[in-house]
């Protein structure tokens, strides 16, 4: 239940500058510069982080280095990094209003949507994970008589994790929650337009009792901070959300270093499928608007291909007109809003340049295509529908990562299918149908890591999330996460 006088007292409340925290203690950088932090509401200063340098990065990954190798973390008992886990849950979810809209005055998502997907989910992760690690056993293998094979599972070591805007807790504890419960040590690097509730984390986490040393946060540009992370010999792992071409980075970065084990999830360019005999149409378009539209679009799994049988087409897309126009874009701090602010200038620029383009190439903006209430100085953007578009325009390929949906009609299922899977991604996707064995056709051949039937969104911590194609590799996200923290070794004794 959001507290509105809360929220009201926090709005304009001034933001501690935040700090790397490095080996348990505040920090600036190694040369005391800082970056503004904007607030994506008003387009005003909200506060300063450290622009950090490739020694605080070294730093930090030195003292992470340093607590795992003195098993200060790794070789405590199972129970005791679950109390601690358990303790650092408890404190965030204290903090949880706080943190969620500290994070709306960073990013720009929508209160109800944030407190949710941010904080309490945050909780909900690190919960998991701390419940899950002292039921991770081992195994003896079935060998022949004489032999006796263990197969044991060891934390992996140092962890780099680079995580972007849109939900940093969210995604952040997805790396952090299994990563510290296997007993790794972690180096954080939030993105710069998104960084200060992440920082907070640390510092909660600290509270609870987690060794110093063991988690770490540097902020600052990802060519530097970011590339030293990438670069280092002393980082095992290196897990990042994010786009393909950081993706690509980082793991020309694995190659020329250590060959340190990249898992990437780089996002996508799902479709949302909607046959003519959809269980309820009505719905079908509710769920489809939230789907690209929540969060200003800023949603890894957005569904902002709409493909819609060409028999309903005019039908559902005017359904869907009329879902789009009732949502409320504005003040992300009010509770009635649907849709908060665009997370930088940047991407507001970038996203209209999409609609600007397939207007060019004749496209029709059914609705929104504009920057919005620009008179309060914040990035905002109304929700939009292009119609018309071509499988092979940019718009249909690339991700716009905003409040941008590309609707295509087809006619066969064969077709949709081919239009589905014909771009470079595999995150997501949805078919909305009453015929289950279609349903069952088509989760079987839509190339995504997720398929949603007659919904969009909504799958929880107990299932994988990960990509398919140029999506990435490896997944976040339920018992899975585990296998990229945790290395497997075999002792083999000759009894």
């Amino acid at each position: 239940m959001l507290d509105q006088a809360r929220i009201d007292a926090l709005r304009d409340a001034p933001v501690t500058p935040g700090a790397h925290i490095i080996d348990g203690a505040r920090r600036e950088a190694s040369d005391g510069a800082t970056m503004e932090v904007i607030s994506p509401l008003n387009g005003q200063v909200l506060t300063t982080i450290p622009k950090g340098t490739a020694q605080d990065a070294e730093a930090a990954i030195a003292a992470a280095r340093a607590t795992h190798g003195d098993g200060r973390w790794a070789d405590l008992a199972p129970a005791a990094r679950k109390k601690i886990l358990m303790k650092w849950a408890e404190l965030i979810e204290a903090e949880a209003e706080d943190l969620a809209v500290l994070g709306v005055r960073n990013n720009g998502t929508e209160i109800g949507m944030a407190l949710k997907a941010e904080p309490l989910t945050a909780v909900a992760n690190i919960r998991y994970y701390a419940e899950a690690l002292d039921k991770l056993y081992g195994e003896i293998a079935p060998t022949a008589p004489g032999n006796l094979g263990l197969v044991h599972r060891e934390p992996a070591g140092v962890v780099g994790a680079i995580v972007p805007w849109n939900f940093p807790l969210m995604i952040g504890t997805w790396k952090l929650g299994p990563a510290l419960a296997a007993g790794c040590s972690v180096v954080l690097k939030p993105a710069e337009t998104a960084s200060l509730t992440l920082i907070r984390l640390a510092e909660l986490a600290l509270e609870a009792g987690l060794p110093k040393g063991i988690l770490n946060v540097v902020t600052g540009e990802g060519h530097v901070v970011g590339a030293a992370i990438a670069e280092s010999m002393d980082v095992d792992v290196l897990v990042f959300t994010g786009s393909g071409a950081t993706g690509r980075r980082l793991l020309e970065a694995s190659a020329k270093s250590n060959m340190k084990r990249v898992y990437l999830e780089l996002g996508g360019k799902s479709p949302n499928i909607v046959f003519a005999d959809a269980p309820d149409l009505d719905e079908a378009a509710k769920v489809s608007a939230a789907g690209i539209f929540r969060n200003s679009g800023q949603v890894c799994v957005a569904g902002s291909r709409l493909l819609v049988e060409r028999s309903i087409h005019d039908d559902f897309v005017a359904r869907l007109a009329a879902q789009t126009e009732n949502m409320k874009v504005g003040d992300p701090l009010d509770p009635s809003t649907n849709a908060g602010a665009v997370n930088s200038l940047r991407q507001l620029e970038q996203n209209l340049g999409f609609v600007e383009e397939a207007k060019s190439q004749g496209r029709e903006v059914r609705i929104g295509g504009k920057r919005i209430l620009e008179e309060t100085g914040g990035y905002y953007m109304a929700p939009t529908i292009v119609t018309g578009v071509e499988p092979d325009d940019r718009l249909a390929q690339q991700e716009v990562f905003g409040p941008v949906l590309a609707v295509i009609p087809f006619d066969t299922e064969e077709e949709a299918l081919q239009i589905a899977n014909g771009t470079e991604f595999g995150l997501a996707a949805a078919v909305w149908t009453s015929d289950l064995s279609r349903a069952h056709r088509m989760v079987r051949k839509v190339k995504a890591g997720v398929v949603h039937v007659n919904t969009y969104g909504g799958a929880d911590l107990t299932v994988p999330l990960g990509g398919l194609k140029q999506s990435g590799n490896g997944h976040d996200k339920s018992l899975h996460a585990f296998d990229k923290y945790l290395d497997l070794k075999t002792a083999w004794f000759k009894l």
